[in-house]
This record gives C-alpha cells, sequence and structure tokens, in this order.
C-alpha cells in the first residue's frame, strides 16, 4: 500500500488525480453495509405496511440514482460511464436490520468504489428516511468495500 496520498500534490493542496495514463480496463466494486433498528420497524418494512410505501423499492432506486451521482457530490471524483449499477436490501431478521449491497461496474481509467460505497450510504438514509417517523433511533453501519478489481491494483477481496 503506497502512503502518498493521490488526491494532494507536492504543496499539499487538494487537486483531481491524472488518470490520463491509466489502462482502460473493465473495473467492478462492490461495498455492503446496513442500517440497525427495532424488530418492531423491520416488521413494518418486511410487510410494505409502511405508510411512506415500498421502503426497499425506493431505497433501491435512491441508491443506484446516488451512484449515478457521486461526482457531483464528492468534490475530486472523476465522472465515469457506469455500465452497471445493482443495490440489494434483504430483511436480516436475526440482525434487525436491513442489510444493503450495491455494486457497479464500468470500463474506464479508475475504479467504481466511491460509486458503490454512495449507492450503499443513500439507500440507508432512504430507509432511515421512510420509517424515521417510528424508529429515530436507528443506526447506518459498517459500509464498506467488500469487492474492488480492475486496474493495476488488481483484485481486493474484503468482509
Amino acid at each position: 500500500m503506497s502512503d502518498k496520498l493521490t488526491h494532494f500534490d507536492d504543496q499539499g493542496a487538494a487537486h483531481m488525480v491524472d488518470v490520463s495514463d491509466k489502462d482502460i480496463t473493465a473495473r467492478i466494486a462492490t461495498a455492503k453495509g446496513r442500517i440497525i433498528m427495532e424488530p418492531t420497524t423491520l416488521a413494518m418494512i418486511a410487510s410494505g405496511t409502511a405508510k411512506k410505501g415500498d421502503v426497499l423499492g425506493i431505497a433501491r432506486l435512491a441508491g443506484i440514482m446516488a451512484a449515478k451521482k457521486t461526482p457531483d457530490l464528492i468534490p475530486l471524483c472523476h465522472p465515469l460511464p457506469i455500465t452497471k449499477v445493482s443495490v440489494d436490501l434483504a430483511v436480516n431478521e436475526d440482525q434487525s436490520c436491513v442489510d444493503i449491497e450495491a455494486t457497479v461496474k464500468t470500463t474506464g481509467q479508475t475504479g467504481v468504489e466511491m460509486e458503490a460505497l454512495t449507492a450503499v450510504n443513500i439507500a440507508a438514509l432512504t430507509v432511515y428516511d421512510m420509517v424515521k417517523a417510528v424508529d429515530k433511533a436507528m443506526q447506518i453501519s459498517d459500509i464498506r468495500v467488500v469487492l474492488k478489481d480492475g486496474g493495476k491494483s488488481g483484485l481486493y477481496e474484503g468482509l
């Protein structure tokens, strides 16, 4: 792992990384996270009886839209031609949470980790927004990259 931060120049000023010399390769990233809540809140989501509607369906759409808007939200991210975004939300009764997984693909000169992380975060925030009237103590947690592949650094698999 490099100890040089690529988003800073030699004088310490922030800048967008020049990727023009990088090879164009297929790239993929998967991120995961969860939103923990009261069992009654989770049951309401699972049964589809939330007052605002289909919580998981709307959160899925929000996550997909967020991945496409990542460079508008994170100042130094490159705009990328995203070729696929999938966001999956699963009710986890054992842990009283909704597990979220986002996978983003592109063919380009830089990776899509930030897009996958953004998708998970916004999907979780959307779940929170849709049911906060009944459970303000929900916790968004464990957001991380679990897979990254493509480019010079190759394959990374996390937990």
